[in-house]
């Protein structure tokens, strides 16, 4: 490509701005002489020219409201450089909000400034905070190798167990501080989770591109809240903007094994009152600079890998943090909650002394939490069970201040004597594992349970069994995208969550990813709006277009937001019955003769998924069938797992010598 001024983009980033998948695309470029040339890329990853593209969906009405943010990314991407496009975004960001406003960062290019108001003008039209917050998660997956981010749900997270942990008043307003901020994801969530006034927001971030997002973000936070915000740019450890600052909460998900994080010119700082971290042990170092900011009762909460909880290096200052009841607690998290995401990484709850004469002395204990189970396995990107994982947490620490309280299974206080001694080892899961199998009665029930679910699986059986299915017919068959230009069926295809949509307090609207689906079918994350989104009512069809995880549907329950690769049909029930085209969808022949190509990651074209041709009065002893074989294999399913679950926990009990008979 020799124009620079030619801004290329892939069928990926086509289909993105025409709210279709990529498929079509490809079918476009097939059927249609006039579509735009290659211009660069290769032939598996072609590559277009933008205002081509453009043109071309324009002229023959491709082109979805969607599409004009989708348009602009690509102009950002050929900036070049991550801190020059995310500079821009934030520039674009201030403009929005105050167009007159002077630039804040005068070594943008020319290029970066036309695009700065190209943004500007887009956000003012079709809303400011949506806009950049479109930008900034473009941004972000953009650069996703490049960022170690907090995922909102384990932002929010965090937030909620500062704000229950910490002591004092909790009138008056609150302060909030993190010294690592990224592009703002926790004191965000602060914002989101403390439904107060009076907060006051605290951030440092030593990368120049994300202090700036970061303040456009909390920009757009403070404009309908009493909120304010102080973002600093400066590398906290050495040159900590906020000496003088105590705070209420602190809330951190610091840099990892970071060697050079000024072991040598801050040996005699005073904020190391548990003692000097060693070289190799920066984390240490984070954690006691979270601790000197805190007020007396305060409350901090900080991500850390799970090997400083058991490094030989730092048993020191660890013992020394326990001894003094500043660390309250431990929360081994499920692999794939932050990254890295094959790692279970670890919360570690910290607590200042209470400045009160009546103050209860430090604790005798630490509590150790082991949530690893929450983990969602089954998927390439593991992802936790956010809501089990936070009700289960919050419900351990609620016993934090209250020993007389039973802790919940997975949550154990580990006396202080066992905890320090050659090795002062707090790893959750060294001390849970022996409280974590289930006693004779629980065993007794889920024999039961079991018990009840093959008399079921049986009695599915019985009817399915004797009925006469005919090999070899020929009937009559059309196409889902038929019955859609025929007005059968509305379709709307599911799509990404931004940012915006992340999480709150309140939410009631579920999303479901294929992620879910491959692990237990249940919606894992919560909007805090879902206008945008696809949604499911009860009665609608859905369908999951990729192999690996092809099923469809009818939807049972409260509305639904579905996310990528998954699809909503809403039937005229004057011409379909749900449960009829659902159980035609899900044909294991139907996906793969309808897929893309042969493997487990192919996706489902489902306008080319067949339906019979039958007339409604017809379709009612198929749904009926349907409806049976889709209770079996969910009667199969559940089963198996207890099954497997029973004879992995009778082994157990067996094998430590518990058999009485």
């Amino acid at each position: 490509m020799s124009n620079p001024d030619v801004v290329p983009v892939s069928l990926a980033e086509i289909a993105r701005i025409a709210g279709v998948g990529r498929a079509a695309v490809s079918n476009w470029r097939r059927r249609h002489d006039s579509f735009p040339t290659r211009i660069g890329g290769t032939d598996v990853s072609p590559q277009f020219s933008l205002a081509e593209v453009e043109q071309w969906l324009r002229e023959n009405g491709k082109l979805n409201d969607i599409g004009r943010k989708e348009l602009l990314w690509p102009r950002f991407e050929v900036l070049g450089s991550r801190n020059e496009s995310g500079l821009a975004v934030a520039e674009a960001a201030r403009r929005m909000r105050s167009p007159k406003a002077r630039i804040a960062h005068p070594e943008l290019s020319a290029q970066a400034r036309d695009l700065v108001a190209q943004a500007a003008r887009l956000g003012r039209e079709e809303g400011p905070r949506e806009t950049f917050e479109f930008l900034l998660q473009r941004w972000l997956e953009t650069h996703v190798r490049q960022l170690s981010t907090t995922p909102p749900p384990l932002a929010a997270l965090m937030v909620r167990i500062a704000l229950a942990v910490r002591l004092g008043s909790k009138d008056g307003g609150l302060t909030f501080l993190d010294p690592a901020c990224g592009t703002g994801h926790l004191a965000a969530a602060a914002a989101q989770e403390y439904d107060g006034t009076g907060l006051e927001l605290f951030a440092c971030e030593r990368d120049k591109a994300l202090a700036a997002l970061a303040s456009a973000r909390l920009d757009f936070i403070a404009e309908d809240r009493d909120i304010r915000t102080r973002i600093a740019m400066a590398d906290a450890l050495r040159e900590d903007p906020f000496g003088d600052i105590r705070t209420d909460i602190a809330v951190c998900n610091p840099p990892f094994n970071e060697r050079d994080w000024g072991y040598e010119e801050l040996a005699t700082d005073q904020r190391w009152t548990h003692g000097l971290p060693p070289r190799t042990e920066p984390e240490l170092a984070w954690v006691q600079h979270l601790l000197a900011h805190l007020k007396p009762g305060g409350a901090a909460v900080v991500v850390l890998p799970p090997a400083v909880a058991s490094r030989k290096a730092g048993r020191r200052i660890r013992g020394s943090l326990l001894r003094t009841g500043a660390l309250r607690a431990v929360v081994s998290l499920p692999p794939g909650s932050a990254q890295p995401h094959s790692v279970s990484l670890q919360l570690w709850i910290l607590r200042a002394a209470a400045d009160s004469t009546t103050a209860a002395p430090p604790g005798q204990d630490a509590l150790l939490v082991d949530a690893t189970r929450f983990a969602r396995p089954g998927t390439r990107e593991p992802s936790p069970d956010w809501d089990a994982l936070g009700s289960f947490v919050l419900t351990a620490l609620a016993t934090l201040d209250h020993p007389d309280k039973e802790s919940p299974e997975g949550a154990v206080r580990v006396p202080l004597l066992d905890l320090l001694d050659d090795e002062v080892d707090v790893t959750p899961g060294r001390y849970t594992a022996s409280v974590s199998e289930p006693c004779p009665k629980e065993l007794a029930a889920r024999w039961g349970e079991f018990k009840s679910l093959l008399t079921d699986l049986t009695d599915q059986a019985r009817h399915l069994s004797v009925l006469e299915v005919e090999a070899g017919t020929q009937q009559a068959m059309t196409t889902l995208g038929d019955l859609v230009k025929a007005g059968a069926l509305k379709l709307r295809a599911g799509q990404q969550p931004t940012e915006a949509t992340a999480p709150a307090r309140g939410a009631t609207t579920p999303l479901l990813t294929i992620a879910d689906l491959l692990h237990d079918g249940r919606p894992g994350q919560v909007l805090s709006t879902a206008a945008a989104h696809a949604i499911a009512e009860e009665g609608d069809v859905v369908v999951a277009g990729v192999i690996r995880a092809f099923r469809a549907w009818v939807h049972q329950g409260p509305p639904m937001a579905v996310g990528p690769q998954l699809y909503v049909l809403r039937v005229d029930s004057e011409k379909l019955d749900a449960h009829f085209l659902a159980g035609c969808l899900r044909a294991p022949a139907n996906g793969r003769q309808a897929g893309t190509h042969a493997s487990s990651s192919s996706r489902v074209d489902i306008r080319r998924l067949q339906v019979l041709q039958l007339p409604l009065e017809k379709q009612v002893a198929y749904a009926e069938t349907f409806r049976r074989l889709s209770a079996f294999e969910t009667l199969l399913t559940m089963a198996a797992g207890l099954g497997k679950g029973l004879a992995g926990d009778m082994n157990d009990h067996v094998a430590a010598g518990g058999l009485t008979t």
